[in-house]
């Protein structure tokens, strides 16, 4: 039996332990999910700041964030966060001295283009940014410093907030929130195929349920007992 099968019938067996309305909101949250667009995130530092951009990536449907820590380890505000990042995918980088160019080395070989969110480049805007290019990471910097230099060279395009105040820039949390606001609406009106696969689905679904359920890996085993006594 292939992986994608067992994960099925694993996640037809745990279901059983859970409301059918939480199963419901499961659909309904994965049905709406993307990897299309994913969120880098370079050297946060405030818990505040980086516990919102976590609910602002929940809440519009982004699967992925991708964590860099050169200099600041990342930390997340529970009262912000609000449980969202037991719903992500989150991928801290932290092992190598240039953290920032090995996350733009993975994401690259996974077919993204990296997208350096800036005031200092032209490239484009949220409203004209050019989607069915394929893939793209968005890539937001420290809340004083903004990004890296490496960051901002190395990357293959660029987007910024147009802005009409003495104010230089937002918050990162808001910036992120304006910019996903507007990417993800776009996005879902579009022809590309923007969605999860199915066993991409079903992968998650899996991992929602053992976060949800108590003692999911004693059931866990027992599926597995119950499997191979089925074989014998």
């Amino acid at each position: 039996m292939d992986q994608e099968s067992v994960n099925l019938r694993l996640v037809e067996y745990l279901s059983g332990f859970v409301t059918p309305e939480r199963m419901k909101t499961f659909g309904y949250t994965l049905d709406n999910r993307t990897r299309y667009i994913t969120v880098v995130l370079e050297d946060l530092y405030q818990p505040h700041n980086a516990s919102a951009v976590l609910r602002t990536c929940d809440c519009f449907g982004i699967q992925d964030v991708h964590i860099i820590e050169n200099r600041n380890t990342y930390s997340i505000n529970p009262d912000v966060a609000l449980g969202s990042n037991k719903w992500l995918t989150l991928k801290k980088y932290s092992q190598t001295e240039s953290n920032t160019l090995d996350t733009y080395r993975t994401l690259r070989s996974a077919g993204y283009r990296i997208i350096a969110t800036t005031l200092h480049r032209d490239d484009s805007t949220p409203d004209n940014f050019d989607l069915k290019k394929g893939k793209s990471a968005f890539v937001f910097g420290t809340e004083l410093e903004g990004l890296s230099k490496s960051a901002i060279n190395e990357a293959d395009e660029y987007l910024r907030i147009p802005m009409f105040g003495f104010t230089e820039s937002f918050n990162i949390s808001v910036a992120a929130a304006i910019i996903l606001y507007q990417l993800t609406n776009r996005l879902r009106s579009s022809g590309i195929q923007w969605q999860l696969t199915q066993p991409e689905k079903t992968e998650m679904k899996l991992a929602w349920l053992k976060k949800s359920i108590k003692k999911s890996d004693m059931l866990i085993r027992e599926f597995h007992e119950k499997e191979r006594n089925k074989d014998h």
